[in-house]
């Protein structure tokens, strides 16, 4: 009689939601090495006016990102990253690709990439990240505001956080569909909002 109750309350207590302490926000204690994304855990939200209206906004996949870490010279972390274009996702299904293909070129132009060139920390885990953007087959600098969320070793694994924004112009990149008179209501400043994990390899 009682043992099914056990095996129950068991079950109970292996499916429930396990407490995890909150990260560490101690830069000093995150492991040196090289930490690669969780792309479980990412994601790259592109939000653009349409027609002031409102901010129309697409979701992309990251398919690869990586950073390399030394507590004792954080400003020299190397941070790169790989977007597919053709992940483009606003929710439209069919209609998705052939936006991608409109304003992005995804089949001339089938990867998007970053890659650090500055590191500017700051207090309380914030600080700055300047970078190359490589999209449209044209690339440019643009910088990011990041906040470090912290660093944990416990049931996750080893594993860090970040959350960063940024602005680009679509036409620093040559990308001016729906840009121009007369059907020029989508407009040129993108905002990128960045969440993403990463474990250490």
């Amino acid at each position: 009689m009682f043992r099914p109750i056990a095996v129950a309350l068991g079950l109970v207590l292996l499916c429930a939601p396990v407490a995890s302490a909150a990260p560490s926000t101690d830069a000093a204690k995150m492991p040196a090495g090289t930490y690669v994304l969780d792309p479980q855990h990412a994601s790259l939200i592109a939000r653009v006016s349409h027609g002031g209206f409102s901010a129309y906004t697409i979701r992309f996949r990251i398919t690869e990102a990586r950073y390399s870490w030394d507590p004792a010279a954080p400003q020299a972390a190397q941070v790169e990253a790989t977007v597919d274009p053709a992940s483009f996702d606003s929710g439209l299904g069919k209609a998705d690709a052939a936006m991608a293909e409109s304003f992005l070129k995804v089949k001339r132009f089938p990867t998007a990439r970053f890659v650090s060139t500055s590191i500017q920390p700051g207090e309380g885990g914030k600080g700055t990240m300047t970078g190359d953007v490589t999209l449209h087959g044209v690339t440019r600098p643009a910088t990011f505001d990041v906040t470090w969320n912290g660093y944990d070793s416990g049931i996750f694994g080893r594993r860090s956080g970040f959350s960063a924004r940024g602005v680009i112009k679509r036409s620093d990149f040559g990308i001016d569909y729906l840009l121009r008179p007369p059907l020029g209501f989508v407009g040129d400043e993108v905002e990128l909002i960045l969440e993403l994990e990463f474990v250490k390899s």
